[in-house]
């Protein structure tokens, strides 16, 4: 009776041992310290050329060389980023193999924006936060206007006469605008957004007279800007962008009181091994002192912003909490 008891103990163990090594894989039977063994598919929830897609590519590419492995910009564009988020994070294996490139229209927007989203933030396991950008303000370069305060003073008066693009009620650009119309007291409700893919459609909508206005970020706007396309009235953040230093800052301008800001990160589905998020985690720290991302980065019009994970989650939480309040008081909410 002890030896049978012994053997079924040892079978047991055995079997404890065996569930434990799948479960930290997440089924896999592959052991974190051993992923990635194949190809990762890194999804952009929106059009390539955007913000969120150039810096997936650089962090992409990075990866690959450091893992040995390839990794693979796939672009899900659609419902300000929820198409590509859903993919990611609600129809992908909790196995590290599918991350997904967030950013505010994909988490805290998409949460503030929509009474029921498609994608909660409890489906994001939040990683890194990567980059953090500037929002600046494009009219063509033949408006009539040539500063924000004169600018935002017309929009105040003709709020019905004010378009302006964004990938949806959710979309980066549509917060940025109804924090801009809250600020100046204009009134919301009666400009009209123009639905785009991204800033690689919006950018030339504006330049060809389209739409009035397009908010994106400095590193989005940059090329049309350069090329005399487009006319930047104002960026918002702290201080005026190394990369445009002849675009003076919003509040330079006396419009005062302008939060939103651009980000983007990496998340991968809830549910997915700590121990996977943690390898992610410390691999994009890395990568952020690393000289030729750096690089990638200044050739792109962007600093890096790393958050890590805890701190990401945080700052996700808090930004959602900020915008559904905003939404509540001016009718964004859909």
């Amino acid at each position: 009776m002890k030896r049978k008891w012994k053997a079924a103990a040892a079978g047991a163990a055995l079997l404890g041992v065996l569930l434990s090594a799948c479960t930290s894989s997440g089924g896999s039977g592959e052991s974190a310290a051993d992923n990635p063994k194949k190809g990762i598919e890194y999804v952009v929830p929106f059009s390539p050329g955007g913000g969120v897609d150039l810096v997936a590519r650089a962090v992409a590419e990075y990866a690959g060389k450091a893992w040995g492995q390839p990794v693979t910009v796939v672009n899900k564009p659609g419902g300000g980023g929820a198409i590509g988020a859903q993919a990611a994070l609600k129809g992908a294996a909790k196995d590290g193999y599918t991350v997904l490139a967030d950013n505010n229209s994909s988490t805290s927007m998409l949460s503030a924006g929509m009474s029921a989203p498609p994608v909660a933030l409890t489906d994001h396991l939040f990683v890194s936060k990567i980059v953090e950008d500037a929002p600046a303000f494009a009219v063509s370069s033949d408006a009539p206007w040539n500063d924000f305060k004169t600018f935002s003073d017309w929009a105040k008066a003709h709020p019905e006469e004010l378009t302006w693009t964004s990938v949806g009620p959710s979309g980066f650009s549509s917060f940025a605008v109804a924090e801009w119309m809250k600020v100046i007291g204009g009134d919301f409700s009666k400009s009209r957004m123009v639905t785009t893919k991204g800033a690689s459609e919006s950018a030339p909508m504006i330049a060809g007279g389209h739409a009035v206005l397009a908010v994106h970020t400095v590193a989005e706007l940059y090329p049309l800007a350069q090329a005399g396309k487009i006319k930047l009235l104002a960026v918002v953040s702290d201080q005026r962008s190394p990369f445009l230093p002849g675009v003076p800052t919003a509040e330079e301008q006396e419009v005062k009181g302008l939060t939103v800001r651009w980000w983007t990160g990496l998340s991968l589905p809830a549910g997915t091994p700590d121990a996977i998020r943690a390898k992610w985690d410390a691999l994009i720290a890395k990568m952020v002192q690393d000289e030729a991302f750096l690089e990638k980065l200044k050739n792109l019009k962007m600093e890096p912003a790393y958050l890590d994970s805890d701190k990401f989650s945080e700052w996700v939480g808090n930004e959602s909490n900020y915008l559904t309040d905003l939404t509540g008081k001016y009718g964004i909410r859909k």
